[in-house]
């Protein structure tokens, strides 16, 4: 999908992410191009970190989503799990995670 149809709306806060999916790969694209405002404030806040230093030598790859319970536009929370394939000093390696997505008060997705 084009980063102008997909995460691109969503990281200019043109409007918010309808699924926990579409949060997620939105957060991986984040991460990708180093948007550290759009994790901050994706980010839940009981586990949001006080500031985000990425390191410019991770480079993201590719996003598999693995599995998914709720999240979906009438859920109130849902969970994804996910395969995360970045390079870091020359080598190839792969986050494998299963994350935990809640709305706030307003009905936005947050990590």
């Amino acid at each position: 999908m084009e980063y102008a149809a997909c995460c691109g709306p969503l990281h200019r806060g043109e409007r918010p992410a309808t699924t926990a999916v579409a949060l997620m790969r939105s957060r991986f694209t984040a991460f990708a191009l180093g948007d550290v405002d759009y994790l901050l404030t994706t980010w839940h806040p009981s586990t949001r970190p006080t500031d985000l230093d990425l390191d410019a030598e991770v480079l993201w790859r590719r996003l598999q989503i693995v599995d998914t319970e709720a999240g979906g536009e009438h859920d109130p929370t849902g969970v994804v799990q996910f395969r995360a394939q970045y390079v870091h000093d020359g080598g190839r390696h792969i986050l494998h995670e299963r994350s935990r997505f809640t709305r706030d008060r307003d009905g936005r997705w947050l990590y």
